[in-house]
């Protein structure tokens, strides 16, 4: 896999966060959730963050950035608390293993930042029920 392609792969998996986060936010009460709610929150602000810094990237490495799809497919059994949890660990998971496969493919200052976002990823992981890995990014 090319740099670039990497780079576009990692930015299309923070567009699907992005979206999957502000729909989890939508079903989740502050008052009943509080602690839930505030750690949705804070995973959709370190994912905009992230996808932002992927478009510089991008544009920096000369090309186009993939855009977002126009919707995305919604994880089953969002109706619940227990349910969101599930939902945004199967996320951070899904996006810790696509910053894991892009790592070999940039060095530098590219591949710091990836590596960053593999290791932020996998600590959010922590909020939403996961538990310690030896290798983040190698669970599905």
């Amino acid at each position: 896999m090319s740099g670039i392609s990497a780079l576009q792969r990692a930015l299309a998996s923070e567009h699907a966060a992005v979206y999957l986060y502000g729909v989890l936010g939508g079903r989740t009460s502050r008052g009943d959730q509080p602690d839930l709610a505030a750690s949705l929150q804070a995973a959709y602000d370190d994912h905009v963050a992230a996808r932002d810094a992927l478009v510089e990237h991008v544009v920096a490495a000369g090309a186009d950035p993939v855009g977002s799809a126009a919707a995305y497919d919604l994880p089953h059994g969002i109706d619940s608390a227990a349910g969101v949890r599930r939902a945004a660990l199967a996320i951070e998971r899904s996006c810790a293993a696509t910053y894991l496969d892009a790592v070999p493919a940039v060095a530098g200052e590219l591949r710091r930042f990836l590596v960053t976002a593999l290791g932020d990823a996998a600590v959010r992981e922590l909020s939403f029920g996961g538990g310690p890995e030896t290798f983040p990014g190698t669970k599905g």
